[in-house]
């Protein structure tokens, strides 16, 4: 919703989903952060998909995933109040 507002055009609002596309690829979802240079590995290891992968790849291996549970529910939970507010903004200064 957020995108569609305030794009001006539709291949504009094709083109803001192009950083969400490269957040996994600097992620543990290929490689492990370990194995990165030190500024993305810092950044790899401090992104919400980083904390995601590894909780469902813990859970699939039956594993107890620790800490990394409540840091993927933290993003995810903070991710959407924050897209909501910025999504009831822009629909409030579209509409009115």
């Amino acid at each position: 919703m957020i995108v569609g507002f305030s794009a001006a055009s539709v291949e504009a609002a094709g083109a803001y989903s192009y950083p969400l596309i490269f957040l996994p690829f600097i992620s543990s979802a290929f490689v492990p952060t370990g194995t990165m240079p030190g500024p993305v590995r810092r950044f790899a290891e401090n992104q919400p998909v980083t904390s995601i992968v590894n909780t469902i790849r813990d859970l699939l291996a039956r594993r107890p995933p620790g800490d990394d549970i409540w840091i993927a529910l933290a993003w995810c939970a903070g991710i959407l109040v924050v897209a909501y507010a910025f999504a009831m903004v822009t629909c409030h200064r579209k509409v009115a």
